[in-house]
């Protein structure tokens, strides 16, 4: 499936997903299932980068993970894919937490990113892929 066609999102949506500490979704709350186009159903027990964009450089999420995994915050623009074929761009800030099961795990809250910080996420991506 070729992700070409950008959807912006509802600027006041924040969607929320957690997983434990190996990516596995463990919830995600209802914006974030309308917006990625799957159940919250479908979504738990599946690995987060189910919605992984291809253009997304794997340095990004080495990052993205090198950072949550040390216990500290990770902020930055992450570009996804969605269920239909369509991509949208997200500010995420993704912490460590403690899973009601009492294992470590991982929150992600998102919001759209705007038109300058995708600009700005699109150089870096670029830079990152040479």
């Amino acid at each position: 499936m070729i992700y070409t066609k950008e959807e912006e999102l509802p600027i006041d949506y924040l969607f929320v997903s957690e997983t434990d500490e190996k990516g596995i979704i463990t919830y995600a709350n209802d914006y974030f299932s309308k917006i990625c186009g799957w159940s919250v159903e479908s979504l738990i027990g599946k690995p987060h980068n189910l919605i992984r964009h291809p253009d997304v450089p794997k340095a990004a999420f080495f990052d993205l993970w090198d950072t949550i995994q040390k216990g500290q915050w990770w902020d930055g623009f992450v570009k996804n894919k969605k269920k239909d074929g369509r991509y949208y761009w997200v500010h995420a800030i993704v912490f460590p937490i403690v899973l009601e099961n009492g294992k470590p795990g991982y929150r992600s809250r998102r919001r759209q990113a705007t038109q300058d910080e995708i600009l700005a996420a699109e150089k870096i991506y670029i830079s990152l892929s040479e």
